[in-house]
């Protein structure tokens, strides 16, 4: 029998400028829940995403149960991206692995359920070779290679591919002002009756070129805007954003669009209402943060940075996934190669809420898969 845990870990202190987090991104405390096998410390999990709170994960007790220490651990943005810079998401994680680590545990892999996904594969990639010196905006990330000791494994579970991947797919191009979240352009409006489902190639065309227009136009406004506070004597180093509008793919409406057994809609519900509403996916930011976490700078890509690593690779596969798709699937098992072995979890949903005969199927899987590492 198994004990929940709880886990209160202080991370090494970031760059002087860093002030501004409800955590202390100076002296980040990070907080993990865990349960550990009384009998044994051979492998140990972290399933951690770069916002949730995953102290929860429905993962932690059935992955306890097979003899596998889980903890679901929280970075110092938990429940607010709004200034999340990726690379001190990793160095969070890091220190949740010394921890396992100094608890005597042989083996450490990482769970990446989501945006877990990519936030594991960048850690790993970071641990493996560290390249990530400085941010996306030129400061210093004063990451040292101690700050990420590698592990021996990842899982990912309905693996989303990385956050600037998510804005492109997702950022809705009909958006005539950036100030105004009601403005809409009819001809790129997906969810115009006139469209309708399932639509044609043309218009899908039309939208994804005008995607791409429009996420290159903030991240020119952004950078044009770093520049200038930053040749500005007594001006603030960042500043906030609002980007509406970041839920418009076409597969929430179109299931003829790499298909797969979901039902339409969005995980959140109904993706008209999620697209126009006050808080949503990279709804509030600010320039640092964006160019971390969603734009085409963004070092955080996961199945770039998968393809760097070296260790074994699981992928879980949830067939009824609304916001993972038979196409994220086929990029990932691209990037891990020979490395990397998929398990298709049929009928599951993206966080397998509400099918509590899934779970263990997923369990049986990453604890087998990390077992025999």
């Amino acid at each position: 029998m198994s004990e929940l845990r709880i886990a209160v870990i202080d991370v090494k202190p970031g760059a002087s400028m860093e002030s501004q987090s409800g955590l202390q991104m100076l002296r980040p405390r990070i907080f993990g829940a865990y349960r550990a096998p009384a009998d044994r410390r051979k492998v140990a999990a972290i399933v951690m995403h770069p916002t949730s709170n995953f102290m929860g994960h429905y993962l932690i007790e059935p992955l306890a149960e097979r003899g596998i220490c889980c903890m679901g651990l929280n970075s110092r943005y938990m429940g607010n991206d709004t200034l999340l810079l990726m690379e001190r998401a990793i160095q969070d994680l890091g220190a949740g692995v010394k921890y396992l680590r100094n608890a005597g545990y042989e083996k450490v892999v990482l769970i990446g359920n989501s945006g877990g996904a990519a936030l594991a594969s960048f850690y790993q990639a970071q641990a493996e070779t560290l390249t990530a010196t400085h941010f996306p905006d030129g400061d210093p990330t004063n990451l040292h290679a101690d700050d990420l000791p590698p592990v021996d494994g990842i899982a990912l579970c309905a693996a989303h591919l990385g956050r600037s991947r998510l804005m492109r797919d997702w950022i809705d191009p009909s958006v005539t002002d950036e100030q105004d979240p009601l403005s809409v352009d009819p001809a790129l409006d997906m969810y115009d009756p006139r469209h309708g489902v399932p639509y044609d190639k043309d218009f899908l065309a039309r939208f994804s070129a005008g995607q791409q227009a429009r996420l290159d136009r903030i991240e020119q406004w952004t950078m044009d805007r770093l520049r200038v506070l930053r040749a500005t004597p007594g001006a603030p180093r960042d500043q906030a954003f609002i980007v509406y509008r970041t839920h418009a793919d076409p597969r929430c409406l179109d299931l003829s669009i790499d298909a797969n057994d979901r039902a339409p809609g969005s995980v959140w519900g109904d993706a008209r209402q999620v697209n126009y509403s006050a808080n949503a996916m990279g709804r509030t930011t600010s320039l640092t943060a964006f160019l971390s976490q969603w734009s085409s700078r963004s070092q955080a890509d996961g199945p770039t940075n998968l393809a760097r690593t070296s260790v074994p690779v699981l992928l879980l596969t949830y067939t009824a996934d609304q916001s993972t798709f038979p196409s994220t699937r086929d990029t990932w098992l691209a990037a891990g190669g020979d490395r990397i072995r998929n398990v298709d979890i049929v009928g599951g949903n993206h966080y397998l809420a509400g099918q509590p005969a899934l779970v263990p199927q997923a369990a049986d899987a990453i604890a087998g898969w990390a077992e025999a590492l």
